[in-house]
């Protein structure tokens, strides 16, 4: 029988966010999710979640701070508590745990908030308890959890097919230091559930949203190595608020996306199903200029860099 640790072990563990540099709608799948092929990139900002094991078995104990535009909602819908209660299941650790997860991430960005920090939530648990589970067992894990949650085990850059779990690692462009990525939220969430319900609904009247190039590993690869200039990548949620009628969130979007091209982002586009943009620029003080430029025109605005390779985000 496994001996697990007591009470008052801590960690810390690191939730870095993404975006989405392409985004394309395949077909809808048996099980209801969407094939899609996408790149996911990991940056250098997001969410601190603090971890303590507790005398009482069981318990878990989830307190979020921060400005997250967060509504109050049950604990069990909560996907940090869904990774704790995963976690059990397969381990049988009846560690009681206290988290505090430091929010910056907003809430409905498309920067996957939520599952980044089920993947470190994953990590961690796995460190507290000294399980050392395999990495299929964590992948397998993640999967259940949601379709964006495996990338957040490993994060860097990669080329994410099938509904998100099949990931092949890609270069990331130009490297960490020389790529400057403006992050911009214009204030709401965007309904990831709804994003797809309108994407089928204009499928099924005989629409074809899929205007995101349909592009292999190989030829994505060759493209990030080119300036972002001439990446050509696309987003096929874009099509869909257009199509849809969805006047609001597709104006706000194509603002967004016009301020920064204005302000020299050398590419920009909107991340996952939205509601977070971004821009990705070559030169860092255009970037700088542009963050002081826009922050008092948008909720939130924040410049940061890509994360070329993360490794254990985990700190006891």
């Amino acid at each position: 029988m496994r001996k697990f640790p007591g009470s008052g072990v801590f960690c810390q563990a690191e939730a870095p966010c993404k975006i989405n540099l392409h985004l394309r709608l395949k077909n809808r799948r048996p099980d209801g999710f969407h094939n899609l092929e996408s790149i996911f990139m990991t940056l250098a900002f997001g969410d601190t979640l603090t971890f303590e094991t507790l005398d009482s078995q069981d318990a878990c104990e989830i307190h979020i701070e921060g400005n997250t535009g967060l509504t109050k909602s049950p604990i069990e819908e909560n996907l940090v508590f869904k990774a704790v209660s995963l976690f059990r299941e397969y381990t049988g650790c009846h560690l009681g745990f206290k988290i505090v997860i430091e929010k910056r991430i907003p809430l409905g960005s498309g920067f996957g908030g939520a599952s980044t920090d089920a993947a470190s939530t994953l990590r961690a648990l796995d460190l507290l308890a000294g399980t050392t589970l395999s990495r299929k067992i964590l992948k397998e894990m993640a999967e259940k959890l949601g379709s964006d949650v495996p990338f957040f085990l490993s994060g860097g850059t990669a080329f994410v097919t099938g509904r998100g779990e099949r990931l092949r690692r890609l270069e990331t462009p130009r490297g960490r230091t020389e790529l400057s990525v403006v992050l911009v939220h214009p204030g709401f969430p965007s309904d990831t559930a709804g994003a797809y319900r309108l994407f089928d609904q204009i499928e099924e009247m005989g629409g074809s949203l899929s205007w995101a190039p349909k592009l292999s590993y190989r030829e994505l690869s060759a493209r990030l190595a080119l300036d972002p200039r001439e990446w050509l990548f696309g987003n096929d949620f874009l099509t869909t608020f257009w199509a849809a009628g969805e006047a609001a969130a597709a104006a706000a979007y194509g603002k967004i996306l016009e301020d920064l091209d204005h302000l020299g982002a050398d590419f920009g586009g909107l991340s996952g199903s939205g509601s977070g943009c971004f821009g990705i620029f070559v030169d860092e003080d255009l970037a700088k200029k542009a963050v002081k430029k826009i922050s008092g025109k948008w909720p939130f605005v924040h410049l940061t860099f890509p994360l070329a390779r993360f490794g254990n985000t985990v700190v006891q």
